[in-house]
């Protein structure tokens, strides 16, 4: 099998209300362009405020062809979706009317594909993640695709390499390493090398606290769930049949569609009917107890930034002295570990003898609030006059 059945599905749902005033009903956090990137211009570095889904579509250069990248998304996003993927098609939009949660988002990408090439083997990329360094992560999505092109009844996860115990993820336990092609043997003697660093998964354990956290820290043995994926599209469908036979039923419909006259109607009718889950709920916990699946575990020992809050934002940042993160003009006088950012290069904002406090500016809302209650601004942004929501 070639690179060619390689594609990647972005998803780029969600609202991101916590980043309100910046995230709006009309541009949520995904489209939002305040991840300042350096840019060549001829001889010349210079910084551009890139967003989210920008830097997703950038990090498959290498990996996928630009034609064989698709993004799920509202409907109501299409035009800024499509313009911010460089080469995407309005066929490889997958336009949701509603939200119907993760597994549904990879449901319609693989039955699309499934029906386009019934060789497709799909990776699922999130939109919110800021992933350093692109060597690293290319090098282990390429050998997820490896995995698979081996053994199409392979579903490959991503955990990413632990910093410290975090409760706010969920875990991925490593087993065995595969060093074998087909990954049938644990105890071969064929040490090629074609796929170390891959494992297989023994079990996907969610939110711990604090105690099973540090014990899964300590073991080595433990990564999070980073909700990257890679599918062979046809093993995925078939898995969504066992586990989720309803929502089965109306992907193959919306598959069979796809591409003809009518089948936004098609989608419009279905998609709304589909049993909201998760793909973590909904198929791989599920598909870890099934011997008709192999599920592996590729660690990914990478700097993985979940931009999902103020604060998480301001972590991506360079700090001053003082401990202050900006994206923005800003003066500070006696001010200590300020996070203050703005839509507008030429506003100035000024502080004087304040600490730990959110400032974001934009042309007609102001949020200031402290640091340690940024998860209060998603209960603000449903408060505030729906105009400004």
């Amino acid at each position: 099998m070639t690179q060619d059945h390689r594609y990647a599905m972005i998803m780029a749902g969600g609202s991101g209300t916590r980043l309100w005033p910046m995230s709006r009903t009309s541009r949520p956090k995904q489209l939002i362009p305040f991840i300042e990137s350096e840019v060549k211009s001829g001889d010349k570095i210079e910084k551009k405020r890139k967003s989210l889904l920008q830097i997703s579509g950038e990090r498959l250069e290498g990996l996928v062809a630009k034609d064989h990248r698709l993004v799920c998304a509202s409907r109501s996003y299409a035009k800024d979706v499509i313009a911010a993927i460089d080469g995407l098609s309005q066929n490889n939009f997958l336009g949701e009317p509603v939200g119907r949660d993760t597994l549904n988002a990879v449901g319609f990408a693989a039955a699309v594909l499934a029906a386009r090439d019934p060789d497709a083997i799909f990776a699922v990329l999130t939109s919110d993640h800021i992933i350093e360094p692109q060597s690293v992560f290319a090098q282990k999505v390429d050998l997820g695709f490896r995995l698979v092109e081996a053994d199409p009844s392979r579903i490959v996860t991503f955990s990413i390499t632990p910093t410290f115990p975090a409760t706010a993820y969920g875990y991925v336990e490593q087993g065995d390493p595969i060093s074998d092609p087909t990954g049938s043997d644990p105890t071969s003697s064929n040490t090629s090398g074609k796929f170390d660093g891959a494992f297989r998964a023994n079990r996907f354990v969610e939110k711990p606290d604090l105690a099973r956290a540090t014990e899964f820290f300590k073991s080595g043995s433990f990564g999070w769930n980073s909700g990257m994926f890679i599918f062979h599209a046809r093993t995925v469908l078939d898995a969504i049949a066992w586990f989720q036979p309803a929502s089965s039923v109306g992907l193959a419909k919306i598959g069979a569609a796809w591409g003809k006259p009518g089948a936004e109607k098609v989608v419009e009718d279905v998609y709304p009917l589909l049993t909201k889950i998760s793909v973590d709920y909904g198929l791989m916990e599920p598909a870890a107890r099934d011997e008709r699946i192999k599920i592996c575990a590729v660690p990914m020992p990478v700097s993985w930034r979940d931009v999902g809050s103020w604060p998480s934002y301001g972590e991506i940042l360079t700090a001053d002295a003082d401990g202050n993160r900006a994206s923005a003009r800003v003066m500070h006088i006696e001010s200590k570990k300020m996070i203050v950012v703005s839509d507008d290069p030429a506003h100035l904002i000024a502080t004087i003898g304040v600490e730990g406090l959110v400032v974001v500016h934009t042309k007609d809302a102001t949020l200031i609030c402290r640091a340690d209650m940024a998860e209060q601004v998603k209960d603000l942004a449903g408060r505030v006059p729906p105009e400004l929501r």
